[in-house]
């Protein structure tokens, strides 16, 4: 994958399958210990012991359209590339985190790409789901919710166009930049 967030993109997607109603995204940025953390977050069907190894394998996929499942192995790369490392925790019907963190310095770290437009595509094509995200650069933390924009609209969808430009243009506001 070409940058970070579309790896965020791609596990979020993975929560969906497994049938979440909520799903959280933590972006954790500290410069002084040279290091970005992203958290994923659901309350989807979960994961066995086993299956948690299984996703490991690229040549494993729980997909029945597909015969084969390379976005946790490709984040594990992008990760060990960068000096850092993933892991999963899960529990069967309680959901999973997964966690991966880089060396934020390393010349080998993807680009964090575009994390507006990873929130608005899932938002826009998800609109049943809660979705949290939280960024945290250097102490500085911002939080947006869509359970709490969705009390406020009442009959107006989430998923409307107008609503999708105000998000984005407030996901704009707080972006994190990273060096």
């Amino acid at each position: 994958m070409e940058d970070l967030s579309l790896h965020i993109l791609d596990i979020a997607e993975n929560s969906l399958r497994a049938g979440s109603t909520f799903v959280e995204i933590e972006i954790d940025v500290d410069t002084a210990a040279d290091r970005i953390t992203i958290t994923v977050r659901d309350n989807g069907k979960g994961m066995t012991e086993a299956e948690i190894k299984q996703v490991m394998d690229p040549f494993y996929s729980s997909k029945t359209t597909h015969r084969i499942g390379l976005g946790i192995p490709l984040l594990h790369e992008s990760a060990s590339q960068a000096n850092g490392s993933v892991r999963i925790e899960s529990e069967p019907g309680k959901g999973t985190t997964v966690t991966a963190w880089f060396e934020l310095s390393h010349i080998d770290r993807r680009p964090f790409g575009k994390i507006t437009e990873t929130i608005i595509t899932l938002i826009a094509g998800n609109p049943d789901v809660n979705f949290r995200y939280t960024s945290n650069m250097d102490g500085t933390k911002f939080t947006f919710a869509t359970e709490e924009i969705k009390k406020s609209l009442r009959e107006v969808p989430i998923n409307s166009i107008e609503v999708l430009n105000f998000i984005r243009r407030a996901l704009i506001e707080h972006e994190i930049s990273l060096p």
